[in-house]
């Protein structure tokens, strides 16, 4: 009788295949690759860090420059007085109301712009770009822009402010690219089974672009909400303003008083601290909405600036 043993049986070799040691100069480059994005990571959140602390720091020590990342003499009077304002939240819902109304108008001109000139066979295709790209370089200037408006009837009122930027030409052109990019088997195949234009644009064209339509809403947004010199120009009711307008007014205000040296109490830690506070809470709703589309965003730009 034969007795095998375990060192006689064949050896089944796995099929996995082997991991291969990073060398040591990759390894040195994730370390130090890692230090410089961690670097840079610190570099982009100190200052807003710094501005956060200040706004809930106390009057001397912000004037001392003792606060750096910690609030010192923790307060929140600049806040109470601030958000107290009942004219604050109107001026806060208008610019809400602006952002929400002037983004819609600009991607629905800019998307449908954008589709337009991205079809090589459209006649006028040539004047259509040089337009656009004319506005870019060339504007009527200040004083021909307020006379216009005025002339429309446009002052102290939305209108005024959404429908002069209403298309941004640097974000049509990226859609432009991005269109054109696009499979025009798609759209062949959506025309062969009966679709119109619009149905291929709505059905086809726009589910296929939601990172580049992300990411343009995100900078119209931001461009919408932080605007605040076509207010300044064109509206003169209080209750009209934009948040924007409302702060840089408070800002105004607490510096002319501290600097004619009459401030006191409150009003002199409004002007230690206010640019600080409203920063915080102009920047704050930014914030809160770019996570929900920061996913969007570089596949959104990359695939509109990039020809395939």
């Amino acid at each position: 009788m034969v007795t095998i043993t375990n060192d006689d049986r064949p050896r089944i070799r796995s099929n996995r295949p082997k991991r291969m040691k990073d060398s040591r100069g990759y390894r040195v480059f994730q370390v130090v690759n890692g230090a410089v994005l961690l670097g840079v990571v610190f570099v982009t959140l100190y200052p807003f860090l710094n501005i956060i602390a200040q706004s809930f720091s106390g009057e001397s020590f912000i004037r001392a420059g003792e606060v750096n990342l910690i609030p010192q003499g923790f307060n929140i009077t600049t806040y109470q007085l601030v958000m107290g304002d009942g004219m604050f939240w109107r001026n806060y819902g208008n610019t809400v109301l602006y952002t929400v109304v002037a983004t819609a108008i600009a991607m629905v001109l800019t998307t449908t712009y954008a589709y337009v000139i991205s079809k090589r066979n459209i006649r006028g295709r040539g004047l259509l770009i040089g337009i656009a790209v004319f506005t870019m370089f060339f504007n009527g200037g200040l004083i021909p822009n307020y006379v216009l408006i005025s002339s429309l009837g446009l002052t102290n009122s939305i209108w005024a402010i959404v429908l002069p930027n209403a298309i941004s030409v640097f974000n049509l052109l990226v859609m432009k690219a991005f269109f054109e990019n696009l499979p025009a088997e798609l759209e062949e195949a959506a025309q062969i089974d009966g679709l119109s234009t619009y149905g291929i644009l709505l059905r086809i064209v726009l589910p296929l672009s939601k990172a580049v339509i992300a990411t343009m809403v995100l900078f119209y947004a931001v461009t919408f909400w932080n605007s605040w010199f076509q207010a300044f120009l064109y509206l003169n009711q209080q209750e009209l303003f934009p948040v924007t307008i409302y702060l840089r007014n408070l800002i105004a205000g607490a510096s002319t008083a501290s600097s004619l040296g009459s401030g006191s109490g409150d009003l002199a830690q409004v002007a230690s601290n206010i640019k600080a506070v409203t920063m915080v809470l102009t920047v704050l709703p930014i914030l809160c909405v770019y996570p929900f589309i920061q996913r969007y965003f570089v596949s959104g730009v990359m695939l509109g600036s990039v020809k395939g």
